[in-house]
């Protein structure tokens, strides 16, 4: 079964479901791109691990900036809840015992960012990366640190920079633009700096096909972004697990909730 979108379907965006696409659109992606840039270039998949921080539910909680682990035991009984020693106390005379209650702490959490290198296939250069942000790109405070860090890199080097942003949560990569979109595809051109192209549409829009630059007078291939969406939605049965019943998550403008009302009840 096909999306009921026309574009971007904003269901896909919950972060479960959005770790499954990110790694389908990845290798989408490069299976588009490589018979088309053979034999000079070559797409290679990348990945930026680091180590960041999971705050707790309760977003009123503050989080440490330095944590000190120690390693987490992997065998042994779990103590429950009753068997933690009573604190007791006194108060007005009379003993009073304190019971734990449960709270949750920030955890340690490994992120892997997976990316895509086209390279130059005789002299390995990277010519152009592509980015598929995450979640943890734009809302986690270390991943989008090490993310902005990295972009800022390639702007201030010879490499192109593809970035696709097909999320709603979070504030929109740095760019100096003021006008607002759900979602954004930014081809930033070495030679061009520091005007980028920004193809900016919203929920109710067919994805913009995305050029992918290339060294001076190549011919440069177009990434059907929209087809290659839909197309893994289809393959990967994204339909049997979203209930379309339901808003999603993060919740669409009032105009556009209303639209997206109207379009479900004619599918």
């Amino acid at each position: 079964m096909k999306t009921p979108f026309p574009g971007m379907d904003p269901y896909l965006e919950y972060p479960s479901l959005w770790k499954e696409i990110h790694h389908d659109l990845i290798g989408e992606i490069r299976h588009f791109l490589i018979p088309r840039l053979r034999p000079k270039y070559r797409v290679a998949i990348e990945q930026m691990t680091y180590l960041s921080v999971m705050p707790p539910s309760n977003r009123g909680i503050g989080v440490p900036d330095v944590l000190v682990t120690s390693p987490k035991p992997t065998n042994g009984p779990t103590m429950p809840l009753s068997s933690f020693p009573q604190i007791q106390e006194m108060h007005g005379g009379t003993l009073v015992k304190v019971k734990p209650i449960m709270a949750e702490l920030p955890m340690p959490e490994i992120i892997k960012h997976k990316y895509l290198e086209v390279r130059h296939q005789e002299s390995h250069e990277v010519v152009t990366i592509i980015e598929i942000l995450s979640p943890a790109n734009k809302t986690n405070a270390t991943g989008r640190e090490k993310y902005n860090d990295k972009r800022f890199n390639i702007l201030g080097s010879y490499t192109h920079l593809v970035e696709i942003d097909l999320l709603r949560i979070g504030k929109p990569m740095t760019m100096s633009l003021a006008q607002k979109s759900d979602y954004r595809l930014i081809v930033s051109r070495a030679h061009k700096r520091p005007m980028a192209e920004i193809y900016l549409f919203g929920v109710r829009h067919a994805i913009p096909d995305l050029p992918i630059p290339l060294y001076p007078g190549d011919p440069e291939p177009v990434l059907p972004l929209n087809t290659i969406l839909h197309d893994l939605y289809v393959a990967g049965g994204y339909d049997m697990v979203i209930n379309y019943q339901k808003p999603p998550t993060p919740v669409l403008s009032d105009e556009d909730e209303k639209w997206r009302q109207q379009l479900l009840k004619k599918t």
